[in-house]
Protein backbone atom coordinates (compact mmCIF):
# COMPACT_ATOMS: atom_id res chain seq x y z
CA UNK A 1 0.00 0.00 0.00
CA UNK A 2 1.17 3.74 -1.20
CA UNK A 3 2.25 5.93 2.16
CA UNK A 4 -0.99 7.71 3.37
CA UNK A 5 -1.39 11.70 1.96
CA UNK A 6 -3.27 14.40 3.12
CA UNK A 7 -5.50 16.43 1.10
CA UNK A 8 -7.59 19.67 1.14
CA UNK A 9 -10.33 20.54 -0.74
CA UNK A 10 -10.00 24.63 -1.44
CA UNK A 11 -13.32 26.90 -1.99
CA UNK A 12 -12.50 28.03 -4.89
CA UNK A 13 -16.16 29.05 -5.55
CA UNK A 14 -18.25 31.75 -3.30
CA UNK A 15 -21.82 33.22 -3.32
CA UNK A 16 -20.53 36.73 -4.29
CA UNK A 17 -17.73 38.46 -5.61
CA UNK A 18 -14.52 37.80 -3.90
CA UNK A 19 -12.69 40.23 -5.44
CA UNK A 20 -8.71 39.16 -6.21
CA UNK A 21 -9.27 36.03 -4.41
CA UNK A 22 -5.32 36.41 -2.96
CA UNK A 23 -6.84 35.21 0.38
CA UNK A 24 -7.38 31.77 -2.10
CA UNK A 25 -3.85 31.69 -3.18
CA UNK A 26 -2.38 32.19 0.25
CA UNK A 27 -4.63 29.07 1.30
CA UNK A 28 -2.69 27.39 -0.76
CA UNK A 29 0.83 28.60 -0.11
CA UNK A 30 0.04 27.42 3.79
CA UNK A 31 -0.90 24.31 2.90
CA UNK A 32 2.26 23.83 0.74
CA UNK A 33 4.28 24.84 3.66
CA UNK A 34 2.61 23.11 6.61
CA UNK A 35 3.26 19.65 4.97
CA UNK A 36 -0.52 18.98 3.28
CA UNK A 37 -0.16 16.77 0.33
CA UNK A 38 -2.47 17.72 -2.01
CA UNK A 39 -5.16 20.55 -2.84
CA UNK A 40 -8.69 19.78 -5.15
CA UNK A 41 -10.63 21.95 -6.66
CA UNK A 42 -14.34 21.51 -7.79
CA UNK A 43 -14.97 22.57 -11.14
CA UNK A 44 -18.18 24.06 -12.54
CA UNK A 45 -17.81 26.10 -16.02
CA UNK A 46 -21.63 27.95 -16.53
CA UNK A 47 -24.74 26.92 -14.13
CA UNK A 48 -28.58 26.41 -15.62
CA UNK A 49 -31.52 27.15 -13.01
CA UNK A 50 -32.20 23.29 -12.17
CA UNK A 51 -29.73 22.86 -8.98
CA UNK A 52 -32.63 20.18 -7.51
CA UNK A 53 -30.24 17.84 -9.77
CA UNK A 54 -27.10 17.74 -7.70
CA UNK A 55 -29.37 15.69 -5.07
CA UNK A 56 -30.53 13.03 -7.61
CA UNK A 57 -28.10 10.48 -8.07
CA UNK A 58 -30.24 9.36 -11.39
CA UNK A 59 -28.42 12.14 -12.85
CA UNK A 60 -25.34 12.10 -11.09
CA UNK A 61 -25.89 14.07 -7.96
CA UNK A 62 -25.61 12.52 -4.72
CA UNK A 63 -28.65 11.72 -2.17
CA UNK A 64 -29.68 15.17 -0.23
CA UNK A 65 -27.04 16.55 -1.31
CA UNK A 66 -27.40 20.44 -1.69
CA UNK A 67 -25.31 22.72 -4.32
CA UNK A 68 -23.43 25.47 -2.09
CA UNK A 69 -24.13 28.56 -4.13
CA UNK A 70 -26.91 29.35 -6.61
CA UNK A 71 -26.60 30.06 -10.39
CA UNK A 72 -25.05 33.31 -9.79
CA UNK A 73 -22.35 31.89 -7.63
CA UNK A 74 -18.62 32.68 -8.15
CA UNK A 75 -16.16 30.04 -9.53
CA UNK A 76 -13.29 29.59 -10.44
CA UNK A 77 -11.64 27.49 -13.35
CA UNK A 78 -9.59 24.70 -11.35
CA UNK A 79 -6.87 24.32 -13.69
CA UNK A 80 -6.23 28.06 -14.13
CA UNK A 81 -5.82 28.90 -10.82
CA UNK A 82 -3.68 25.97 -10.12
CA UNK A 83 -1.33 27.17 -12.79
CA UNK A 84 -0.76 30.14 -10.60
CA UNK A 85 -0.87 28.46 -7.15
CA UNK A 86 2.04 26.06 -8.78
CA UNK A 87 4.07 29.62 -9.33
CA UNK A 88 3.66 30.06 -5.39
CA UNK A 89 4.01 26.91 -4.28
CA UNK A 90 6.92 24.30 -3.91
CA UNK A 91 5.82 20.81 -3.41
CA UNK A 92 2.63 20.47 -3.18
CA UNK A 93 0.39 18.51 -5.74
CA UNK A 94 -2.33 20.13 -7.49
CA UNK A 95 -5.64 18.33 -8.87
CA UNK A 96 -9.40 18.30 -8.85
CA UNK A 97 -12.20 16.81 -7.55
CA UNK A 98 -14.03 17.05 -9.84
CA UNK A 99 -12.46 18.62 -13.19
CA UNK A 100 -15.73 18.15 -15.78
CA UNK A 101 -12.79 16.73 -18.29
CA UNK A 102 -15.52 16.14 -21.56
CA UNK A 103 -16.22 19.73 -21.45
CA UNK A 104 -12.80 20.32 -22.92
CA UNK A 105 -12.17 19.54 -25.93
CA UNK A 106 -9.69 16.16 -25.44
CA UNK A 107 -6.27 17.70 -27.20
CA UNK A 108 -6.55 21.04 -25.84
CA UNK A 109 -7.26 19.59 -22.48
CA UNK A 110 -4.28 16.92 -23.05
CA UNK A 111 -1.64 19.73 -23.50
CA UNK A 112 -3.07 22.16 -20.83
CA UNK A 113 -2.20 19.74 -18.12
CA UNK A 114 0.99 18.69 -19.73
CA UNK A 115 2.09 21.99 -19.53
CA UNK A 116 1.12 22.56 -16.01
CA UNK A 117 3.11 19.03 -15.59
CA UNK A 118 6.26 20.57 -16.78
CA UNK A 119 6.06 23.66 -15.03
CA UNK A 120 5.37 22.63 -11.84
CA UNK A 121 8.24 19.85 -11.89
CA UNK A 122 5.70 17.04 -11.98
CA UNK A 123 3.09 18.04 -9.53
CA UNK A 124 0.01 17.25 -11.48
CA UNK A 125 -3.21 15.04 -10.88
CA UNK A 126 -6.74 15.10 -12.26
CA UNK A 127 -9.60 14.04 -10.81
CA UNK A 128 -12.53 13.69 -13.19
CA UNK A 129 -16.07 12.44 -13.42
CA UNK A 130 -19.40 12.87 -15.65
CA UNK A 131 -21.08 15.71 -13.30
CA UNK A 132 -25.12 15.95 -12.46
CA UNK A 133 -25.82 19.09 -14.53
CA UNK A 134 -27.67 18.88 -17.65
CA UNK A 135 -26.66 22.18 -18.78
CA UNK A 136 -23.66 22.31 -18.72
CA UNK A 137 -23.72 19.91 -21.64
CA UNK A 138 -26.15 21.99 -23.31
CA UNK A 139 -23.31 25.52 -22.73
CA UNK A 140 -21.33 23.52 -24.88
CA UNK A 141 -22.91 21.61 -27.31
CA UNK A 142 -22.79 18.33 -25.84
CA UNK A 143 -25.64 15.46 -25.32
CA UNK A 144 -25.94 14.81 -21.22
CA UNK A 145 -26.52 11.44 -22.69
CA UNK A 146 -23.53 10.76 -23.65
CA UNK A 147 -21.20 12.24 -20.84
CA UNK A 148 -19.84 8.67 -19.88
CA UNK A 149 -19.03 7.97 -23.72
CA UNK A 150 -17.12 11.83 -24.40
CA UNK A 151 -15.15 11.92 -20.81
CA UNK A 152 -13.71 8.05 -21.76
CA UNK A 153 -12.70 9.21 -25.57
CA UNK A 154 -11.26 12.08 -23.81
CA UNK A 155 -9.33 10.38 -21.23
CA UNK A 156 -8.11 7.61 -24.28
CA UNK A 157 -7.19 11.08 -26.08
CA UNK A 158 -5.28 12.30 -23.43
CA UNK A 159 -3.75 9.43 -22.14
CA UNK A 160 -2.05 8.44 -26.35
CA UNK A 161 -0.97 12.19 -26.67
CA UNK A 162 0.64 11.86 -23.11
CA UNK A 163 2.64 8.89 -24.00
CA UNK A 164 3.05 8.46 -27.58
CA UNK A 165 5.78 9.75 -29.55
CA UNK A 166 3.29 9.63 -32.65
CA UNK A 167 -0.60 9.72 -31.72
CA UNK A 168 -3.20 8.32 -33.94
CA UNK A 169 -6.75 7.52 -31.98
CA UNK A 170 -10.15 6.40 -33.89
CA UNK A 171 -13.32 5.41 -31.96
CA UNK A 172 -15.88 5.69 -35.06
CA UNK A 173 -16.26 9.53 -33.72
CA UNK A 174 -12.96 11.13 -33.24
CA UNK A 175 -10.26 10.07 -35.84
CA UNK A 176 -6.80 11.09 -35.88
CA UNK A 177 -3.11 9.93 -37.28
CA UNK A 178 0.46 10.51 -37.27
CA UNK A 179 -0.13 13.63 -34.53
CA UNK A 180 3.04 15.25 -32.66
CA UNK A 181 2.39 17.35 -29.29
CA UNK A 182 5.12 18.01 -26.98
CA UNK A 183 5.83 18.80 -24.53
CA UNK A 184 4.75 15.33 -22.72
CA UNK A 185 4.15 15.71 -19.00
CA UNK A 186 6.71 15.13 -16.45
CA UNK A 187 5.63 12.41 -14.56
CA UNK A 188 6.05 9.03 -16.82
CA UNK A 189 2.90 7.52 -18.09
CA UNK A 190 1.20 11.16 -18.22
CA UNK A 191 -1.03 12.87 -15.87
CA UNK A 192 -2.46 10.73 -12.66
CA UNK A 193 -6.02 10.53 -13.16
CA UNK A 194 -8.69 9.77 -9.87
CA UNK A 195 -11.62 8.66 -11.27
CA UNK A 196 -14.92 9.78 -9.21
CA UNK A 197 -18.30 7.70 -8.83
CA UNK A 198 -20.34 5.40 -7.51
CA UNK A 199 -19.49 1.69 -8.02
CA UNK A 200 -21.09 0.79 -11.48
CA UNK A 201 -19.99 -0.96 -14.58
CA UNK A 202 -19.29 2.94 -16.54
CA UNK A 203 -17.01 4.07 -13.45
CA UNK A 204 -15.57 0.56 -13.03
CA UNK A 205 -14.58 0.22 -16.28
CA UNK A 206 -12.95 4.13 -16.78
CA UNK A 207 -11.31 3.36 -13.18
CA UNK A 208 -9.61 0.26 -14.45
CA UNK A 209 -8.45 2.08 -18.23
CA UNK A 210 -7.07 5.14 -16.90
CA UNK A 211 -7.68 5.43 -13.08
CA UNK A 212 -4.77 5.81 -10.60
CA UNK A 213 -7.02 6.24 -8.12
CA UNK A 214 -10.86 6.35 -6.94
CA UNK A 215 -12.90 9.35 -5.34
CA UNK A 216 -16.05 7.70 -4.28
CA UNK A 217 -19.57 9.22 -4.86
CA UNK A 218 -22.71 9.50 -3.17
CA UNK A 219 -23.74 6.21 -0.89
CA UNK A 220 -20.32 4.21 -1.64
CA UNK A 221 -18.38 7.71 0.15
CA UNK A 222 -20.91 7.12 2.78
CA UNK A 223 -20.00 3.19 2.97
CA UNK A 224 -16.59 3.40 2.09
CA UNK A 225 -15.69 0.38 4.08
CA UNK A 226 -18.33 -1.41 2.35
CA UNK A 227 -17.73 0.20 -1.05
CA UNK A 228 -13.99 -0.24 -1.14
CA UNK A 229 -14.61 -4.38 -1.41
CA UNK A 230 -16.89 -3.49 -3.98
CA UNK A 231 -14.70 -1.60 -6.26
CA UNK A 232 -11.67 -3.99 -5.76
CA UNK A 233 -13.26 -6.82 -6.78
CA UNK A 234 -15.03 -5.20 -9.91
CA UNK A 235 -11.67 -3.92 -11.30
CA UNK A 236 -9.95 -7.52 -10.32
CA UNK A 237 -12.65 -8.68 -12.91
CA UNK A 238 -11.82 -6.26 -15.60
CA UNK A 239 -8.29 -7.37 -15.41
CA UNK A 240 -6.82 -4.59 -13.55
CA UNK A 241 -4.61 -4.90 -9.97
CA UNK A 242 -6.86 -2.70 -7.37
CA UNK A 243 -3.81 -2.96 -5.21
CA UNK A 244 -2.52 -0.14 -7.58
CA UNK A 245 -5.08 2.23 -7.46
CA UNK A 246 -5.43 4.93 -4.63
CA UNK A 247 -9.09 5.61 -2.74
CA UNK A 248 -10.07 8.64 -1.31
CA UNK A 249 -11.35 8.88 2.37
CA UNK A 250 -12.85 11.89 4.62
CA UNK A 251 -11.66 12.82 8.19
CA UNK A 252 -14.47 13.90 9.67
CA UNK A 253 -13.22 17.18 11.63
CA UNK A 254 -14.43 17.28 15.83
CA UNK A 255 -14.21 20.57 17.22
CA UNK A 256 -13.35 20.96 21.07
CA UNK A 257 -15.64 23.24 23.44
CA UNK A 258 -13.77 26.34 22.49
CA UNK A 259 -14.57 26.03 18.89
CA UNK A 260 -10.87 24.87 17.96
CA UNK A 261 -10.11 21.58 15.82
CA UNK A 262 -10.02 18.16 18.34
CA UNK A 263 -6.67 16.64 16.64
CA UNK A 264 -7.15 13.35 18.77
CA UNK A 265 -10.48 12.49 17.76
CA UNK A 266 -10.14 13.76 14.57
CA UNK A 267 -7.73 11.06 13.57
CA UNK A 268 -9.49 8.31 15.49
CA UNK A 269 -11.32 7.10 12.54
CA UNK A 270 -7.78 7.13 10.65
CA UNK A 271 -6.48 3.25 11.40
CA UNK A 272 -9.58 1.83 10.04
CA UNK A 273 -9.93 3.73 6.94
CA UNK A 274 -5.98 3.11 6.24
CA UNK A 275 -6.69 -0.49 6.61
CA UNK A 276 -9.49 -0.29 5.05
CA UNK A 277 -7.23 0.91 1.78
CA UNK A 278 -7.71 4.70 2.21
CA UNK A 279 -4.85 6.46 0.92
CA UNK A 280 -5.77 10.11 0.45
CA UNK A 281 -7.44 11.50 3.32
CA UNK A 282 -9.53 14.59 2.70
CA UNK A 283 -9.42 16.83 5.81
CA UNK A 284 -11.67 20.23 6.15
CA UNK A 285 -9.11 22.00 8.45
CA UNK A 286 -9.80 25.93 9.18
CA UNK A 287 -7.16 28.59 8.10
CA UNK A 288 -6.19 31.62 9.60
CA UNK A 289 -6.64 35.43 8.31
CA UNK A 290 -2.45 35.22 7.22
CA UNK A 291 -0.43 32.68 5.88
CA UNK A 292 1.29 32.65 8.93
CA UNK A 293 -1.33 31.64 11.16
CA UNK A 294 -2.87 29.33 8.62
CA UNK A 295 0.78 27.11 9.16
CA UNK A 296 0.23 27.45 12.62
CA UNK A 297 -3.38 26.06 12.52
CA UNK A 298 -2.46 23.32 9.95
CA UNK A 299 0.66 21.89 11.10
CA UNK A 300 -0.12 20.08 14.33
CA UNK A 301 -2.57 18.17 12.37
CA UNK A 302 -0.04 17.20 9.69
CA UNK A 303 2.54 16.18 12.52
CA UNK A 304 -0.71 14.36 14.12
CA UNK A 305 -1.83 12.43 11.26
CA UNK A 306 1.74 11.72 9.80
CA UNK A 307 2.56 9.66 13.11
CA UNK A 308 -1.40 8.04 12.83
CA UNK A 309 -0.19 6.44 9.66
CA UNK A 310 3.20 6.21 10.14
Amino acid sequence: MSAAQISMHLRSFATDDQGDWRWLLDQAVAADRAGIDRIVLSDHVVFGEDLESYGNPKTGGSKGGKQPTGPDGHWLEPLTFLSVAAGRTERLRLSTSILLAALRTPAVLAKTLSTLDVLSNGRVEVGVGVGWQKAEYDAVGLDFADRGAVLDRTLAVCHQLWTEPVASFDDGVLRFERIHMMPKPVQPGGIPVWVSGTVNGPMLRRLARFGSGWIPWGDDALDLLGAIPKMRDGVAALGRDPSAIGVVGTIPIKKTADGSVDIAASLESVPALRAAGVTDFRAALPFGDSIAESIDLLSPFVAAFRSATS
